[in-house]
């Protein structure tokens, strides 16, 4: 039975990622996780210098999933190539490192000091709704997408996988300026921008007023967006969205993603990555299929 994907080059042992901001780089899942079961461990955001994130509360829960408003904070890319990279070499799994940053020159600066260090691939998180700065319009323009993704695939030495915001028009032009500027890979999707109210205080829950939705709640609106994305571009895709279970997962596939990342269930379940190797494998057997693409964008 083969679950072996690849992606521009990358050949992974199964199509099961974690999804960037929800895992950290995995130390935290080491005791609960074992990571050598996962096709890749995605990390999280990783700027060029050390970003605090927002100001608290950034954490709220909502009717199937969560707000978030982290904005980001991570200790930098120093820290991150000195303590995350060796940590996580020690396992059998490959390595995307999600990349953000507030300007162009920001990204381009994270990108070329990874170009000598054994990762395997680059995400460019050109979409997270709770930065202010760079974030939105990179994310939300076709042409700031495909600027900064020609940008970093110039600079890039590892693959590049853009991640795309649900919080657009239409998501399949996104996806196609990625693709005509140059990236390998596509994965989507980020959060959807959600706000909570305290009735009592009356005020915003988050500090921050907004914050970027995911769980559950999100899953038929990501599961949608894939497929209309595997129908506009060629390069494969990493679908993420609300995604608790083996079954969620393979609704994914069947869209046509190449691959999918587990994020805010990690929270509630932080044996959730496994499981869904786990139930995906099982999933085969039952089925009696032989090869993952055999159900890889199998609904037309």
């Amino acid at each position: 039975m083969n679950t072996k994907v690849t992606i521009a080059g990358v050949t992974f042992k199964n199509p099961v990622m974690t999804a960037s901001g929800t895992f950290g780089s995995g130390m935290e899942y080491g005791e609960f996780v074992d990571l050598n079961q996962l096709g890749a461990v995605v990390t999280k955001g990783v700027a060029n210098v050390p970003w605090p994130g927002n100001p608290t509360p950034r954490v709220a829960e909502v009717y199937g999933g969560m707000l978030n408003a982290i904005g980001l904070q991570n200790p930098g890319i120093d820290v991150f190539i000195e303590r995350d990279i060796p940590f996580l070499k020690q396992y059998d799994t490959k390595i995307i490192v999600n990349v953000c940053g507030k300007t162009v020159e920001d990204y381009l600066e994270v990108v070329e000091r990874l170009a000598d260090t054994d990762v395997d691939m680059l995400e460019i998180n050109v979409s997270c709704p709770n930065v202010k700065e760079g974030a939105i319009a990179f994310g939300q323009r076709a042409d700031c997408l495909s600027d900064i993704t020609a940008a970093v695939k110039k600079k890039a030495r590892q693959p590049i996988i853009m991640k795309l915001s649900p919080n657009v028009t239409d998501i399949a032009e996104m996806a196609k300026a990625a693709e005509a500027a140059g990236a390998d890979a596509v994965s989507l999707i980020n959060t959807l921008t959600g706000m909570k109210i305290d009735i009592r205080r009356r005020n915003f829950v988050l500090a921050n007023k907004t914050g970027g939705m995911s769980g559950p709640a999100v899953k038929p609106v990501a599961v949608r967006m894939v497929y209309q994305c595997a129908r506009a571009v060629s390069i494969p895709i990493i679908g993420m969205g609300g995604i608790s279970n083996a079954e969620d997962a393979l609704e994914f596939l069947m869209a046509g993603a190449t691959a999918v990342a587990v994020g805010a269930a990690n929270f509630i379940n932080p044996y959730a990555t496994e499981e869904v190797v786990k139930g995906i494998e099982a999933f085969m057997k039952e089925e009696k299929i032989q090869d993952i693409h055999e159900i890889i964008g199998c609904v037309k």
